[in-house]
């Protein structure tokens, strides 16, 4: 009976608050002299099947000098029933003394699903593959955009510059999202640690647009206050 009542729990945990989705993302690498070729490929643990996803695969070399250079790509895809697939693929040149990490994430109505992480070190060195979080230094004010129209585009220009301006180096990385809507408006989405910290209809209107990339990041930087407290109350 115990049994019954927890299958009927999670059956109606289920339809309230959505199945749990079973997609994993994996980063398979394969190295030839100093020339490394980073695949991430999307699981789907399931017999259903997955749609609406989003991935997002970067890397962050680190030259001898301290110098850092990266690479990503991005896309939306979807996966048959226990389907394994490539969604993307990056090159990487590593001499001695370099090394660089890569992160792989999977998302879904800009909620984080499933994410990797590995360190490469030029052929020289030993060979390690460790877990590395978000918020390592080498992250620092990165903002990667996956915007569709040329509205959507001029916003993240202006954004960009005036957090450039602003001299921001939040230690996590700022995503910002668009989808078309009804007619020539579309939705901006502003996430930071998977939260949504801002959305909005756009309109083809530089001064509506110069507004909403000053809103955008009195929003970060609020967040990032924030974060900060949480994250110094977390080690008492």
């Amino acid at each position: 009976m115990k049994f019954v009542f927890q299958i009927l729990i999670f059956f109606i945990s289920s339809v309230v608050f959505g199945q749990i989705e079973d997609v994993e993302a994996k980063i398979v690498t394969n190295t030839i002299d100093n020339f490394i070729d980073i695949k991430g490929v999307a699981i789907n643990n399931e017999l259903t099947f997955k749609e609406g996803f989003s991935y997002l695969l970067f890397s962050l070399k680190e030259g001898a000098n301290g110098n850092l250079s990266r690479n990503s790509q991005s896309g939306e895809f979807s996966l048959k029933p226990e389907e394994e697939i490539e969604l993307s693929k990056l090159s990487v040149n590593i001499q001695k003394g370099e090394k660089c990490k890569v992160y792989f994430f999977i998302r879904k109505n800009n909620e984080l699903v499933s994410k990797d992480s590995t360190v490469i070190f030029s052929a020289e060195e030993v060979k390690v593959k460790e877990i590395i979080e978000e918020d390592s230094i080498e992250l620092k004010g990165l903002v990667f955009e996956d915007v569709k129209t040329k509205i959507g585009k001029d916003f993240y220009d202006t954004f960009y510059q005036n957090y450039l301006g602003a001299g921001a180096n939040y230690p996590f990385i700022v995503y910002i999202d668009e989808k078309p809507s009804v007619g020539i408006s579309s939705k901006i989405t502003v996430t930071a640690d998977d939260r949504v910290l801002l959305e909005f209809m756009t309109r083809p209107d530089q001064e509506f647009i110069e507004l909403a990339a000053k809103q955008t990041l009195l929003k970060i930087k609020s967040y990032a206050t924030k974060r900060k407290l949480l994250y110094k109350n977390k080690k008492f």
